[in-house]
C-alpha cells in the first residue's frame, strides 16, 4: 500500500503516553505484530516509534513525573502547515491551547490543545516526520474518533479551527455523527457521546486499531493482561470491541467485514 498522505486537519499520527513503556511494547507487539525503534534520550526523552511491516504506525512515550496520576492514554495529532497559525486559531475558536507550539528537532512543530468539549487535541507540523507511514491496515491505525459531550460545539470546533469540511452522517435523537470528509473518503468522526459515556467519563478522541479477527483479538488481549470493556460488535462499518491496554489505555479493535 502506497504511503498515506494528508491535508490539514487530517488525523495524522497518534502516540501513547504510559507509565510503562516496556510493558506497552510487550503488549503492542504480541498483539498486532509491532517493532519497536528508541531515540535519543536528551533529544526526544527516549521516544519510541513503532512500526508494522517497517512502516510507521505509531509512537509510545514515558510519563513525566508530574503526570504520575494522569491515565495511561492515547493522544492523536491533527495535520498542520504552520502549528502557530493552527493554536491562535484554536484559541479563536473556543479551545485551550495547554502545551504551547514547540519544534521538535528534526521532525516538527508539536502543540497540545482541548476543544471547547474538553477533549485533547494535538497539533502536528511536520518537518522530518510526516506522520503515519501506514493506515487501514492490518496492525495499523484505521479510524479516529472524537466521543463527545458537547456534540454541536466541537464540530464547529473543528471547522473553524482546523477548516474540516464535514458531512452529517445521522442526525435522530438516538444517534448523531458528523465525519470529516464524507462516504468512502472520511477521515474521522465526531460521536455525540453525552448519554452513551459512563458517569464521570470526559470527551475523548480514541484510536481504531486494525486487526483480522476481533473475536481472536479481544482473547489475546485477555491473555496480554488488558481488559475488554465491551464484547464484539458488528455495524454497518464492520466489528468493533471496546478494550484497554495492560496498562489501562482504552482503544478500539476494527475489523472489516469486507
Amino acid at each position: 500500500m502506497p504511503t498515506p498522505s494528508f491535508v490539514p486537519g487530517d488525523p495524522c499520527w497518534a502516540d501513547l503516553m504510559t507509565d510503562d513503556v516496556e510493558g506497552a511494547k510487550k503488549f503492542y507487539g504480541e498483539l498486532l505484530g509491532w517493532t519497536f525503534e528508541g531515540s535519543d534520550e536528551e533529544l526526544y526523552g527516549g521516544y519510541v516509534t513503532a512500526s508494522k511491516d517497517g512502516k510507521q504506525v505509531a509512537g509510545i512515550m514515558a510519563k513525566m513525573p508530574d503526570q504520575a496520576e494522569m491515565p495511561n492514554t492515547w493522544s492523536i495529532y491533527l495535520r498542520s502547515t504552520d502549528a502557530e497559525a493552527t493554536a491562535a486559531a484554536v484559541a479563536d475558536a473556543g479551545g485551550q491551547v495547554f502545551v504551547p507550539p514547540m519544534t521538535v528537532p528534526e521532525m516538527g512543530v508539536m502543540a497540545m490543545a482541548s476543544d471547547p468539549s474538553g477533549a485533547v487535541v494535538g497539533i502536528w507540523e511536520p518537518l522530518g516526520h510526516a506522520g503515519y507511514q501506514l493506515v487501514n491496515e492490518t496492525g495499523s491505525v484505521g479510524w479516529h474518533e472524537l466521543n463527545s459531550r458537547g456534540y454541536e460545539a466541537a464540530v464547529e470546533f473543528y471547522r473553524k479551527a482546523f477548516g474540516w469540511e464535514t458531512s452529517t452522517m445521522a442526525d435522530t435523537p438516538e444517534f448523531r455523527y458528523t465525519t470529516l470528509g464524507e462516504g468512502e473518503a472520511a477521515r474521522a468522526g465526531i460521536f455525540d457521546a453525552n448519554t452513551f459515556l459512563p458517569e464521570g467519563v470526559p470527551s475523548h478522541w480514541q484510536i481504531f486499531l486494525v486487526v483480522d479477527n476481533a473475536d481472536e483479538a479481544v482473547k489475546k488481549i485477555a491473555e496480554l493482561g488488558g481488559q475488554v470493556i465491551a464484547e464484539p460488535w458488528d455495524d454497518p462499518h464492520g466489528r468493533h470491541a471496546r478494550v484497554t491496554d495492560a496498562q489501562g489505555a482504552p482503544f478500539m479493535l476494527h475489523q472489516s467485514l469486507r
